[in-house]
């Protein structure tokens, strides 16, 4: 059966200028350069730059409104820049140079540029004495290393690869030989297929060669199952050896690399400084908040840009040519008020939710005493803000605070309640930190357990559960007991 019904719906829209600036809380200082930098260059309305005199933008309101009489009816007013933020399209001005700014000498730049980790293996092997077909098996067995510079796949799929997708005959002999070549490469451990033959190819590939190095092989070589659980004692007592004389080879172990590959991408990455958004002094006991001076651009619109609009407006009798060149300049200039405007709302919203997370936490800032962290939530600063919490999160996201102990992620702040004893209410934080501590100051040889640090915490006063404890030491990357056991 058929029903028409008729209802009411209330929708509020987004405007163009709401858009730009929840996009615009999000992103930090270096991104905001950038994003600056990426509008001003498909923008030409746009310039950095303090405005003019008040009384040209007087002159430029009078012919923005002299021209909205003598719209087309398909003219729109509003300006959809919905379609321009997209994060997905890829606008031509961003395959271009970047222009440069009156300050960019001042500036660090903040990426160090590097070569990958498989570029690094390519060059060394370019340099062994291989013939072509050896040097093309190498190179594709290269290509497939994962970030830590494991082989995870077997040969023999590696061949049926080599044979349906690129037509080469290999076999697995040939692979394997060319894998061994991979294997004499730096850092010694490349081209491993587990842990126990990564391990193995760095000692074998070591300089010193003494009992020590000799013990350390034949550990992992017999009893690799054994070390990875760290059943010390049985492996001393299998080789009827005792702690003090088993531990130079373990400790030789331990200093090996686990993961190769991974350091070289370390040393081949990219470098990112970071750049704080905020800045926290603090002055006789005072604390003084201020916005980097990066995060806060002066922008103008452009004076020729207002010329134009002003003489397009004076025209009298327009046609079509010209109709269409006053509402392109309009359009540009339009955008570019937008996005100032923008700029103005994000760093004013900014300094307004960071005051309020200072002053939650004004003990901490003053003291630089994590213990003084309270517990807050993004809930608790957007009741003191007024704003939904959705706009907290964005400010939150990715922002650093420079401060006279150190340089912190906003989110650092951002913790859980718990309750002592007493009642009193304390960070989760506070609670990790004292965690942190028993764990470093514990026995080596005989390691806290979960329970036993449970216990610990709940004689100083805080109340919580074994599996708590559990979850806050691997929030912490720190290991179960018998992982952090040491001879």
């Amino acid at each position: 059966m058929l029903k028409q019904i008729l209802q009411q719906k209330l929708q509020q829209k987004l405007s163009p200028q709401q858009i730009q600036l929840m996009k615009m809380l999000q992103i930090p200082t270096m991104e905001l350069e950038q994003r600056i930098k990426e509008e001003m260059e498909v923008n030409p309305a746009l310039e950095e730059g303090s405005e003019e005199d008040p009384e040209e933008e007087i002159k430029m309101d009078e012919a923005e409104n002299g021209n909205n009489e003598e719209k087309s009816e398909n003219e729109n007013d509003d300006f959809d820049l919905t379609d321009y933020f997209d994060a997905d399209d890829i606008p031509d001005y961003k395959l271009y140079v970047n222009n440069s700014s009156a300050d960019d000498e001042e500036r660090e730049s903040p990426l160090g540029a590097g070569r990958s980790f498989h570029d690094l293996l390519y060059a060394q092997i370019g340099l062994r004495d291989l013939d072509e077909n050896e040097q093309l098996l190498a190179e594709y067995l290269i290509g497939n290393l994962d970030e830590n510079g494991y082989l995870r796949r077997d040969l023999p799929a590696i061949v049926n690869d080599l044979a349906f997708n690129m037509g080469i005959t290999a076999t697995v002999a040939e692979l394997d030989e060319s894998l061994k070549a991979i294997q004499e490469l730096d850092p010694p451990g490349v081209g491993a297929r587990d842990l126990r033959e990564c391990l193995l190819i760095q000692i074998r590939r070591t300089e010193e060669k003494d009992e020590v190095t000799a013990l350390a092989e034949e550990i992992i070589h017999r009893f690799f199952e054994e070390f990875t659980k760290k059943h010390y004692e049985k492996i001393a007592r299998r080789l009827d050896l005792t702690d003090e004389q088993l531990k130079p080879a373990i400790d030789f172990i331990l200093r090996l690399n686990p993961k190769p590959g991974n350091s070289m991408m370390e040393s081949a990455r990219t470098i990112q400084h970071i750049v704080p958004d905020f800045m926290l002094s603090n002055e006789n006991e005072e604390l003084k908040l201020t916005l980097n001076s990066r995060n806060a651009p002066e922008l103008k619109i452009s004076r020729e840009y207002k010329n134009m609009l002003e003489h397009y407006a004076k025209t009298k009798n327009r046609d079509t040519k010209e109709k269409e060149a006053l509402l392109f300049v309009k359009q540009k200039i339009d955008s570019a008020r937008w996005f100032i405007d923008a700029i103005n709302q994000r760093n004013d919203t900014l300094l307004f939710c960071m005051q309020a997370i200072v002053d939650y936490q004004k003990e901490f800032f003053l003291t630089g005493d994590e213990t003084k962290l309270r517990p807050m939530i993004l809930k608790d600063i957007a009741d003191m803000v007024g704003m939904d919490i959705s706009t907290i999160s964005r400010v939150a996201n990715s922002k650093y605070i420079q401060t006279h102990f150190g340089t912190y992620l906003l989110k650092y702040f951002f913790s859980e309640s718990m309750s002592t004893d007493d009642g009193e209410e304390v960070s989760s934080r506070e609670v990790k930190k004292i965690l942190k501590d028993a764990i470093e100051a514990e026995a080596k040889k005989k390691p806290l357990t979960d329970d036993k640090l449970s216990k610990l915490l709940n004689d100083k006063g805080y109340n919580i559960a074994r599996r708590t404890v559990a979850k806050y030491r691997e929030q912490l990357g720190i290991p179960v007991a018998r992982l952090r056991k040491e001879l």
